[in-house]
């Protein structure tokens, strides 16, 4: 087991957002969460990058190690935890191998970075063409790529991406999901959130369904695909 989640309480203020939710994520996956707007999604993956306060009785271990011990920049940094924020988060003043080059800062196998840079821009294509145009001026779906990665040259083991297809056209979306397995395939595990379920589940393995800050359903994407009351709520019938 890679990563480990038990009892993961959160609140804003007198507003409770996680009710006590319990996953796992297996080494090489693709996990997806699914559930509608405000079911407390993108504030787990907040947590597990340690943005957000957890209440007391949260336990989170990732590769054996307590990941309360750690502040939010040792996320990255020392246990390999890259998250892809929705909004993307970029430096729109700063080129594209710049944002790149920026999420290296503390890995030091020199080597691996310049050929992580070369991976990302053989992945990416459209990002090896616009390499010196600022990320302010690339369209939604480059600088989706260009989020995916610069998360992928922190030197990640697990990849967090909080609402992957937001905003992207079609084809667009399907060019980053493929993306996204070509590099689980390379070995980055990727734990996603996502509120288009079908997309979701089409891509991950297995799948966990949050309702109002509660745990309600989780399977294999096959499962939860054919599962009535997932195709009601979020399949369309």
């Amino acid at each position: 087991m890679l990563f480990k989640v038990e009892n993961l309480k959160v609140s804003y203020g007198k507003i409770r957002a996680l009710h006590g939710i319990n996953f796992q994520v297996d080494e090489g996956e693709i996990i997806c969460i699914i559930g509608a707007n405000g079911a407390g999604k993108s504030t787990t993956l907040r947590a597990i990058s340690r943005l957000v306060p957890v209440e007391g009785d949260t336990r989170m271990t990732f590769m054996g190690k307590n990941l309360l011990d750690y502040e939010a920049d040792q996320v990255v940094s020392r246990l390999g935890i890259s998250h892809v924020p929705e909004g993307r988060r970029l430096f729109g003043n700063l080129t594209v191998t710049e944002n790149l080059k920026l999420a290296t800062f503390a890995r030091k196998d020199t080597a691996q970075i310049a050929n992580d840079l070369e991976r990302v821009f053989t992945i990416f294509t459209r990002l090896h063409e616009r390499s010196d145009q600022k990320a302010g001026t690339l369209s939604g779906g480059e600088q989706q790529m260009l989020a995916i990665g610069r998360a992928f040259m922190s030197g990640r083991k697990i990849m967090l991406l909080d609402e992957p297809s937001m905003g992207l056209a079609p084809l667009l979306m399907m060019s980053v999901f493929e993306a996204l397995k070509q590099i689980n395939e390379e070995g980055t595990t990727i734990l996603l959130v996502e509120q288009n379920a079908r997309l979701a589940l089409q891509f991950a393995s297995r799948g966990y369904v949050l309702e109002n800050g509660n745990l309600a359903l989780e399977g294999t994407s096959e499962d939860l695909l054919a599962n009535p009351e997932v195709k009601k709520a979020y399949l369309g019938g």
